[in-house]
């Protein structure tokens, strides 16, 4: 069969196998060749096939035989399958086998819930059966195992963190557990009363040892201690005690220092062993120890009482105790004693090095008899304070600077002596001129004097004491001298001007004399840093500035000053307004009306002049004076210029008046001018009166226009003076038109004036 695998070559059948080109096309004889060679060849394989086929006859056989076994065990194998279907979907037993696997599980839940159950139950009845038995025992008096009884419970029933997946029951049981332990600690503070009590007729304190609970005799203190500690209540059960021991022990000693003595007495008595604390008074009362090392060694034989009677010397006991009653005890010595021995001069801190010392000593010991632990920093108040005592001393000077400071202010009064309203010196080297002594101050950076209040004065004494003391002190403390002086400057802007606005809101010396020490205090303000910054010390220096509190008392100064021009002015105007406008003064009426304006702008300048030229500074005397004048001066000559009518005898009434003004205030020219005149210190040239008040000039010139004749009025007016006076043309104009009636030279004048230009 070997041929029927092998595959034929064309070729080979051809005439010619070795044709050279195999793409070219055979020939007619070459294909007939070719068919009938094919032809031959499958004749040829048919014939092999048949003898193969016959020659294994038996092997067909057999193969054929095998398949149609298979085959009809596949058509049974089917139809039985088609059977167990159909048998399967008439019958559902997978559900039932569900339905049992199912019911199999719940069982098995319900079997291990039951176990659960069962094992919480027990539980419960061990947790029930101990909580008896704490009862029990707390009955019979017998604590310590009641106690540790408790701490297990607690541990179980407390401490437990998975509250709301607990069962009901367990909060039955834990209301239980609380009522065990409230029933504990009241066992335990009727032990720790009857075991210690005070004794305040014969100052005792009594520590009993053995103790009854509940007809249970022979029970020990120590053993009530380590209840308390087994149970967790050791805070709860010796607050009382603690308070007590302070309120009883620790202030007297505290408050007596070292009058207070400390007797420790065992003794035998019905009811055990005792111990007991006596206080006694010091045979010599009038002992006093300035390092408070009496204090403190009667308070370290207090502790050692504790640590032994009470504490057993038990370091977790004695620290709890410490931990109730060292914070108050630090707090009384230091408000009784440390803060009541800070040195109130800083020549005496070296002293208090001595205290310093004993009340490390003191911690020291503390910390040995586990009173307060030695590794919380915590604990040691004592030192801290000690350390700090020139924070203490620098805060303490500071707080009596501004109360000192404050209380001159706010006593102050601003008043003058009899002898206080005469002028001061102008310069500080005329000796020929009055002054005050009490009141009168240089200025620094000028020279002239004013004027200072005596507060002032003081105040800036005050400053000047501190700064000194910053010269002397450490670093840490100048710093807060030197804040306090600062601010006790401050209190003068605080409470000066509320405390004197009423008079500010008047004419009065007050107002001037706060305006003075506004001025003189921001003089000395900016001498300080060149009188004390050489000897503050060289961490402060770059710290300290005044410099920059002058600009504001110079502008409160400045703010006063005008204040008070400003009251002035309005009292003037208010005055000149009665004159009304100065109109009709040749009816009489008129004429009284505007005269009894002028007395009253007189007086007021009279009042002024008291006031300013005796306590102002001769250059802001000068200032002020010139402003208020040329205001009174230049007001009064526009009302005048502002008439339309004026009648000939109207004009001899007017210049009257003006006349009147000006022989009444000469004494205020000459106090202006004079000031000029009397200065040695002299940068410009000095300035005339017209300078100074411009109107005047104008006033008087209008008082000689009133009597001229039209024609020297206008050749006044040619020859320019009239401008130079201050009159303005129309002003020359309208005047003109108010006095002279309508004429052809009266035109002829006008034309003048307006084809006349300056």
């Amino acid at each position: 069969m070997d041929v029927l695998f092998n595959s034929i070559n064309v070729r080979d059948l051809l005439s010619s196998p070795n044709i050279e080109d195999v793409n070219s096309p055979l020939s007619a004889p070459d294909l007939r060749l070719l068919i009938d060679r094919l032809q031959l060849r499958s004749v040829d394989i048919k014939s092999q096939v048949r003898q193969y086929i016959l020659s294994h006859f038996s092997d067909f056989s057999t193969l054929f035989s095998q398949c149609f076994d298979f085959v009809w065990k596949s058509e049974y194998l089917s139809s039985q399958l088609s059977d167990l279907i159909q048998l399967i979907s008439d019958h559902p037993i997978e559900a039932q086998t569900r339905t049992v696997i199912d019911e199999i599980v719940v069982k098995n839940r319900e079997l291990k819930e039951k176990r659960e159950l069962l094992g919480l139950l027990s539980v419960i009845l061990e947790l029930s059966d101990k909580l008896r038995f704490v009862k029990e025992e707390i009955k019979v008096g017998r604590i310590e195992q009641a106690a540790e009884a408790l701490r297990e419970l607690k541990e179980v029933l407390v401490t437990s963190n998975d509250e709301e997946r607990q069962p009901f029951v367990y909060g039955l049981l834990k209301d239980e557990w609380t009522q065990c332990f409230e029933e504990m600690q009241e066992v335990v503070l009727q032990c720790m009363d009857n075991a210690v009590w005070f004794d305040q007729e014969n100052n005792k304190v009594h520590l009993k040892y053995q103790l009854s609970i509940r007809s249970v005799d022979g029970i020990e203190l120590q053993t009530i201690l380590k209840v308390m500690d087994a149970v967790g209540i050791m805070d709860y059960g010796l607050a009382k005690l603690a308070d007590l021991m302070i309120k009883h022990v620790i202030v007297p000693v505290v408050s007596f220092g070292s009058t207070i003595l400390v007797e420790w007495i065992n003794q035998e008595s019905e009811n055990g062993v005792e111990t007991n604390l006596k206080i006694l008074p010091s045979a010599d009362p009038n002992v006093d120890s300035i390092d408070g090392g009496s204090m403190y060694s009667v308070l370290v034989d207090v502790v050692k009482f504790i640590s032994k009677s009470l504490c057993f010397e038990n370091s977790t006991w004695m620290l709890c105790f410490g931990k109730l009653t060292w914070p108050r005890m630090s707090d009384l010595i230091v408000s009784n004693f440390l803060s009541q021995n800070v040195p109130d001069d800083a020549s005496k801190l070296a002293d208090f090095q001595k205290i310093v010392k004993c009340t490390s000593n003191f911690e020291t010991s503390l910390k040995e008899l586990m009173f307060i632990a030695s590794s919380d920093g915590k604990d040691e108040r004592l030192s801290k304070f000690v350390d700090n005592v020139e924070v203490h001393f620098a805060s303490r000077k500071k707080v009596e600077i501004l109360a000192q400071a404050r209380n001159q202010l706010l006593q102050s009064d601003f008043c003058l002596p009899e002898d206080g309203t005469r002028r001061n010196s102008k310069v500080k080297d005329d000796d020929n001129a009055e002054s005050s002594p009490d009141l009168a101050v240089d200025l620094l950076f000028t020279s002239e004097r004013c004027v200072a209040s005596e507060a002032a004065s003081r105040l800036m004494k005050l400053v000047h004491g501190t700064l000194k003391d910053v010269c002397l002190s450490s670093p840490r403390m100048g710093l807060d001298f030197y804040h306090a002086a600062r601010d006790s400057l401050l209190l003068y802007e605080a409470i000066i001007p509320v405390k004197f606005e009423r008079q500010l809101d008047s004419i009065n010396h007050s107002a001037v004399l706060i305006h003075n020490d506004c001025h003189y205090l921001s003089q000395e303000i900016l001498g300080l840093a060149f009188e004390y910054r050489s000897d503050f010390p060289a961490s402060m220096k770059e710290l300290v500035v005044f410099a920059d509190l002058a600009p504001r008392f110079q502008m409160l100064a400045e703010e006063v000053l005008q204040r008070q021009i400003k009251l002035v002015i309005y009292n003037l105007k208010q005055a000149i307004d009665g004159a009304d406008g100065f109109q009709n003064t040749h009816q009489m009426k008129q004429y009284e009306s505007a005269k009894l304006s002028i007395d009253q702008v007189i007086f007021i300048l009279e009042k002024v002049y008291i006031i300013w030229h005796h306590l102002l500074l001769p250059s802001a005397y000068k200032r002020s004076m010139s402003m208020v004048l040329e205001t009174v001066f230049a007001r009064i000559a526009n009302d005048i210029l502002l008439l339309d009518d004026i009648a000939a005898e109207e004009t001899l009434q007017l210049q009257r008046l003006i006349h009147l003004l000006f022989e009444n205030l000469s004494y205020l020219l000459d106090s202006v001018l004079s000031i000029n005149q009397t200065g040695k210190l002299q940068e410009f040239p000095a300035q005339t009166l017209h300078d100074l008040i411009p109107s005047l000039r104008k006033l008087r010139k209008l008082a000689d226009l009133l009597d001229m004749p039209l024609k020297s009025v206008t050749a006044v007016w040619e020859s320019g003076e009239l401008v130079n006076h201050g009159l303005k043309q129309s002003e020359v104009e309208d005047f003109i038109r108010a006095i002279f009636a309508d004429s052809p030279l009266r035109k002829e004048c006008l034309r003048k004036l307006e084809s006349t230009s300056y």
